[in-house]
């Protein structure tokens, strides 16, 4: 028998197991479907007390046969948090699935589902999906904010977004906002992502689809910080816990990327090599030439119908103000250069940051244009822009909290991007279509 499979013979029946769930509560937060393929899936999760844990999941569509994944440890090291790995799976299957901990089944609100992606090349058009984005997650603590108004509110937005019903969610930075008490040690780092994955008003969307996530200076330490910030190390430690990403490319921080779909995605590292802006002794850098260069390639290999590109920092903006990438304005024209002198199409920078939501567009010498759809703020405050961006589209800008939802539709020649900005009652406030070129 497989070692990681148990036989269906040995296990209850799903009613018997139903009884055991409810007989058997125990407190996790999540389960958090992570990247997915199409012969294995991800999924995260924290207990609040340490144990043994493993996932039983089934085909919805041939539930006899039940499959098991190893058992993992829930360490209080690493604050209870794991992943543990489906890898008896097969392409285009939706899988329901249980938690067991300390061998008892642990009881949620709704049936947990994960899905694997279709097998769909030189065989159909590719299949039409949705994604959810955002970024600037605030859930407050009154212990450690600042005094005064409370800067996080209107948490109902994720149950706006669960409701969206997307394929996956893609968080743009700033999802746990560290406070001076967390960013000094691993405890404070376990503290402050334990406060917010533990938030009620996620957990509903955290088991609803599946997530993948950027950083930005919140995530990775002190405002603004660059790769001179101590705990660096520390922080992608902590990012990598609580993160069910793709494996990063070595040597280039918490960079990855996946395809969904026809659609390739590029996760991008602002923090691990950016330099302060104005420094006077040596070139300054966001992302640094290693990384430029693998963006570039993999830009330029990607077949995909739309090339998703996720950065915690604007980048068409035209001012260089705060983090915007105008403020290294020679290593960000030195990234729009490539793409045009390669002929790269159909890029889409997906950033945040700014506490307000608007899109960008640059046409390149070619022709081809490039967009920049910044999505923001989630729960966090509100500021609206004081610059005048020559790039933004007019009707776009949205100052109040608030998500996107992307769909990417149509038969393979005639793709096209539709994006629907919402704010936390899930009312659209724009939307705009972008066909594939």
């Amino acid at each position: 028998m497989h070692p990681l499979r148990m036989n269906h013979r040995t296990l209850p029946s799903l009613a018997a197991f139903t009884l055991m769930c409810a007989l058997h509560a125990q407190p996790i937060n999540g389960p958090m479907p992570g990247y997915s393929d199409m012969l294995e899936s991800r999924i995260w999760l924290q207990c609040q007390e340490p144990g043994k844990v493993f996932i039983m999941y089934w085909d919805t569509a041939a539930p006899a046969r039940r499959y098991t994944t190893a058992t993992a440890q829930a360490l209080r090291e690493n604050a209870f948090a794991l992943e543990l790995v489906a890898d008896s799976v097969k392409p285009g299957r939706t899988y329901a699935y249980h938690v067991v901990m300390n061998d008892k089944p642990v009881i949620f609100p709704e049936q947990l589902t994960f899905k694997t992606q279709g097998l769909w090349k030189f065989r159909t058009d590719p299949p039409d999906f949705s994604m959810a984005t955002g970024s600037c997650a605030y859930i407050n603590e009154p212990d450690y904010d600042r005094p005064g108004k409370p800067y996080g509110g209107d948490e109902a937005i994720f149950d706006r977004i669960a409701e969206a019903k997307p394929d996956l969610m893609l968080w743009l930075g700033d999802n746990v906002y560290l406070r001076e008490p967390d960013w000094g040690s691993w405890t404070g780092f376990l503290h402050r992502y334990t406060h917010t994955r533990s938030s009620p008003a996620l957990q509903r969307l955290l088991r609803s689809t599946h997530h993948y996530a950027i950083w930005d200076d919140h995530d990775f330490g002190p405002n603004d910080a660059d790769r001179s910030f101590v705990n660096a190390e520390m922080a992608h430690k902590a990012f990598d816990l609580f993160w069910a990403n793709p494996r990063p490319m070595p040597d280039l921080g918490i960079f990855t990327q996946f395809s969904q779909a026809d659609v390739d995605f590029f996760l991008l590292d602002d923090r691990s090599f950016r330099t302060a802006a104005d420094l006077v002794t040596d070139s300054s850098t966001m992302l640094g030439a290693a990384q430029i260069d693998r963006l570039i390639e993999a830009l330029k290999y990607s077949d995909g119908s739309f090339r998703i590109v996720a950065l915690g920092s604007q980048f068409l903006n035209s001012e260089g103000i705060y983090e915007t990438y105008a403020t290294f304005p020679r290593e960000r024209q030195r990234i729009l250069d490539r793409i045009n002198a390669e002929g790269i199409k159909n890029v889409v920078f997906l950033t945040g940051d700014r506490h307000h939501t608007v899109l960008s567009q640059l046409t390149l010498p070619n022709g081809e244009v490039v967009h920049d759809l910044t999505v923001s703020p989630l729960t966090s405050g509100v500021h609206e822009p004081k610059e005048q961006n020559k790039n933004l589209v007019p009707g776009t800008l949205v100052a109040e909290r608030n998500f996107a939802v992307l769909r990417f539709s149509g038969p393979k020649k005639q793709r096209v991007l539709t994006i629907s900005v919402r704010g936390t009652d899930g009312v659209e406030r724009w939307n705009r279509a972008i066909p594939a070129r």
